[in-house]
């Protein structure tokens, strides 16, 4: 006979891994070993029907029982009856179970024990490798199990394969409504006064240097889901450990929660006949008063908690480590023969940095493999030594998606500690075992969150915050998941003043960007091939609305191809981390921040970083928005990134970008207020050869570029209508030095548009001819009238005239420029063409020569009035020596 059970007080994942068990044992009988949580009662009194009858074990003939089955337990003092049967001989026992091996664990003759978030999700993979089906009713539970065990998804203990069993039990009909009036309950009015107590009982204790947290409360009736409780107290006081003992009818239960590896509550609960992971347990106690447990738990934590663990402790030693002379290809061939997914590059015996298998892969696919490793390796990396504490290389290791951190003693590489290390160490690893058993991705990926909404109230107009909920509530609507992304977030957080705002949606952003639209009186313009839509309101103002996607690269510099994906792929594709925040705007979880990469803490630190060693080959135009980004925000490009910056320089990846992304990166730096810094840097990093091989940051350039900012600074204030494209006047001053071929190349290069390149550079050709014009004038005399100022700047454009100020060396041609923009490019004749007409002139060169000796003496003020200006024309017309009169001196 077959039996099917679990531990006592059974849970949802219990109730879905004993379903899920059914399937794979279709004739066994299901029993539990004892009471239910209060939460499975609820649940089997509403839904009966979900749940196949089971057989109580004292109507069982034990004796019979040839297999056991036990899900989600491995202790045999939590199964009840059926620990009289567990060492019979000829019993085979079947244990499926994600919870950590002890020595106390039952030894099983068949089933799987991995690492997982929940036992649940184990079964249902086993399910779907057999092509097993479930109906809505037992999908729904076994959901119930991974979503109750999980957190919904969002304890760092979830796995990859609680996601995919999830996704796998929404295709078998699971009904995620059902799901979740039982696991997203509200607080009960007991569970609230609970929790008051709890709040109010809270003592925390340094043991061994960690801090350990202990909340008690007595009530006289049973209060289900401590668990929740115990979550909620964690994340408000931000406790490291967590012990809440609770006297409840006739016995005491315990729930403990740790973040901290030296403090395993599993095993602290095993005391206690408990159970449960390093980070998670629970256990109920019978015969003991909530006083004996208290005092037990202190006496037991004394002894149990570890002193701080260090580097020494945990590191593997020796270490394989590759030279640094070493190509991608080569790389791969040492990582693949020594099983390793990051290995050190050393230049002898010096360790100068990191390379990981995921960036040789990537640089395999560019067709890479020919290049050095060094040029794509981590230069920046956490220099640990035998007595770092290993929640400082835990927090690194998650905090900055590292995977591996060397140990030093002196400037000799020891030893190193990798996630697989720390992970053997948090879930009590098995020698022997294999490091697939442990899903080390889920430490990688866990986000970084928390509530902004104070934030948002505090820095944005009501406005802004009103549409944002709006958008939010539409994407309730359409069930859909709706984020603020960008360098608006970024700027929220840094207080910088950014209403350009930036949607992104887990779904159709079209859809959702059409929908609001229609909502809200709005038009709408789409790019399908993007997955992008732009929400135009009356007032002309916009949002960019855009579908979560990811971007690869067929080659370098080229555009990426556009795939839709998660809101992870989305942040991932991005160009630094300070711009991969993203806060919610649905309803339930409005100004949730979340940070997967870091960007936080590298808002704080005022750091510009890549997210991945490819990024400025995949995309080399990064190189200019890093340099943008730190000259604007007043941060700094991080040394890695310098680094991996001046490699894509070498390896001339900019020679593949086309002129016209070029040219937008370009305007966009010289668009800033104070380009200088960044012009400097472009220079510095080597950058101004890829716009045209003779443009160099020379002395008399560097000059005229700074006195371009002072010029546009006084053009500003002088609040005329006049439009000035700043970044033109700009790029003029840099390009100072060219000669006149050069800068045509130059704006080729850049992919110009001809017209504005032919104008442009007729222009500029034009204006420094005047330049040596004046000078030669000034020569001879320094009167200069006002008609030869009007005739020298008449044809040019603002931005040439702005140029030729800055580029002047004398103060009286920034004066005449000066006057020419305020004054004299206003003054106009006051006869017009057809009186002179009347007056007799026809027209033709004369007619041209008198209009202009009329302007001339008004700018000369050799005429103030209509009437002084009609005696002129008059005098003008009449004249015999026509030669004599048009003759202007020059």
């Amino acid at each position: 006979m077959d039996v099917i059970t679990t531990h006592v007080n059974t849970d949802f994942d219990c109730l879905g891994s004993m379903v899920a068990a059914a399937r794979l044992y279709p004739d066994a009988l299901i029993s539990f070993p004892g009471s239910h949580e209060k939460g499975v009662r609820d649940f089997l009194a509403r839904h009966p029907e979900y749940f196949p009858a089971a057989t109580r074990v004292k109507d069982m003939d034990l004796a019979a029982v040839t297999r056991l089955i036990v899900v989600d337990c491995q202790h045999s003092g939590r199964i009840g009856r059926f620990e009289e049967i567990i060492g019979r001989p000829g019993l085979e026992i079947h244990i499926y179970d994600h919870h950590p091996v002890t020595e106390r664990s039952i030894q099983p003759t068949g089933g799987v024990i991995r690492a997982s978030g929940s036992s649940s999700a184990i079964l249902a993979g086993i399910l779907m490798e057999h092509g097993l089906t479930l109906t809505p009713e037992e999908a729904t539970l076994v959901m119930l199990g991974i979503y109750e065990d999980t957190g919904r998804l969002l304890f760092p203990s979830t796995t990859r394969d609680d996601f995919l069993a999830a996704a796998w039990l929404l295709g078998q009909g699971a009904r995620l409504n059902i799901v979740s009036d039982f696991v997203s309950q509200e607080l009960t009015t007991q569970q609230v006064e609970l929790l008051n107590v709890l709040l109010k009982t809270l003592k925390t204790t340094g043991i061994n240097g960690v801090n350990v947290s202990i909340a008690h409360a007595s009530c006289d009736e049973y209060i289900g889901d401590i668990a929740a409780l115990a979550h909620m107290m964690r994340d408000m006081e931000n406790l490291d450990a967590l012990f809440l003992v609770v006297e409840m009818e006739n016995r005491v239960y315990m729930v403990a929660r740790s973040r901290v590896p030296e403090v395993n509550v599993g095993e602290i609960l095993r005391r206690f006949h408990g159970g449960g992971h390093a980070t998670a347990a629970s256990a109920a106690v019978r015969d003991q008063s909530l006083k004996q447990v208290l005092e037990h738990l202190e006496e037991l934590l004394r002894v149990v908690v570890s002193t701080r663990v260090t580097a020494s402790d945990i590191m593997s030693a020796p270490v394989k480590t590759m030279p640094a002379d070493v190509s991608i290809a080569e790389a791969r061939e040492l990582l693949t023969r020594y099983n390793c997914n990051a290995m050190p590059v050393m230049d002898g015996e010096r360790m100068i940095g990191i390379i990981s298998r995921k960036i040789v892969e990537k640089g395999l696919y560019h067709g890479l493999g020919a290049s050095p490793a060094s040029d794509f390796m981590h230069t920046e990396f956490m220099r640990a030594i035998p007595g770092t504490l290993l929640s400082d290389i835990q927090e690194y290791m998650i905090g900055g998606n590292r995977r591996f951190v060397p140990v030093f003693d002196g400037e000799r590489l020891a030893g190193a500690v990798t996630r697989t290390d720390l992970l053997r160490h948090m879930y009590g690893g098995r020698g022997g075992q294999t490091e697939a058993l442990y899903d080390v991705e889920s430490l990688a990926y866990a986000p970084k969150s928390r509530s902004i909404v104070g934030m948002i109230a505090k820095r944005l107009p009501a406005a802004t915050s009103s549409l944002l909920r709006e958008l939010g509530k539409t994407g309730d609507e359409l069930g859909l998941q709706v984020y603020a992304v960008g360098g608006f977030v970024r700027d929220l957080l840094l207080g910088v003043k950014n209403l350009d705002m930036d949607v992104t949606v887990e779904g159709d952003g079209i859809f959702f960007a059409e929908r609001f639209a229609a909502a809200h009186g709005c038009r709408v313009r789409s790019h399908h091939k993007f997955g992008t839509a732009v929400v135009i309101f009356p007032d002309e103002s916009k949002i960019d609305v855009a579908s979560t996607r990811l971007e690869y690269y067929e080659s370098p510099g080229m555009l990426p191809i556009v795939e839709r994906s998660s809101l992870r792929h989305d942040l991932y594709r991005r160009d630094f981390t300070i711009n991969t925040l993203a806060f919610a705007l649905n309803s339930d979880s409005f100004g949730r921040l979340t940070d997967f990469f870091g960007g936080q803490q590298d808002l704080q630190e005022g750091v510009v970083r890549v997210l991945h060693n490819l990024s400025f080959v995949e995309d080399p135009t990064r190189v200019f928005r890093a340099i943008r980004f730190e000259q604007r925000l007043g941060f700094r490009i991080a040394p890695h990134t310098e680094n991996l910056i001046r490699n894509a320089v070498r390896m001339n990846v900019l020679e593949r970008v086309g002129g016209k992304r070029l040219l937008n990166e370009l305007v966009l730096i010289l668009e800033e207020k104070a380009p200088m810094g960044a012009i400097g840097r472009t220079s510095a990093l080597g950058l101004l050869r890829f716009i045209h091989p003779a443009l160099k940051m020379i002395p008399e350039t560097e000059r005229v570029i700074q006195e371009t900012t002072r010029v546009l600074a006084w053009f500003h204030l002088l609040y005329l209508e006049d439009r000035c494209e700043r970044w033109q006047v700009y790029y003029l001053a840099l390009c100072d030095g060219l000669r006149h071929e050069e800068f045509l190349d130059a704006c080729r290069r850049l992919a110009i548009p001809g017209r504005l390149v032919a104008r442009v550079s007729a222009h500029r050709r034009h204006a420094l001819s005047i330049l040596d014009v004046i000078q030669r004038r000034l020569k001879r005399s320094s009167e200069v009238r006002n008609s030869e100022i009007h005739d020298w700047f008449r044809d040019l454009p603002i931005e040439i005239l702005l140029y030729l100020s800055a580029k002047a060396t004398r103060e009286e041609v920034k004066r005449y420029v000066s006057l020419y923009l305020t004054r004299l490019r206003q003054v106009s004749c006051m006869l017009d063409g057809n009186t002179l007409k009347a007056m007799g002139l026809t027209v033709g060169p004369r007619f041209r020569d008198v209009k202009e000796l009329l302007l001339a003496a008004w700018l000369d003020g050799k005429v103030s009035s209509e009437e002084e200006e009609l005696s002129l024309a008059k005098a003008l017309i009449g004249s015999k020596n026509n030669t004599t009169v048009s003759k202007r001196t020059h």
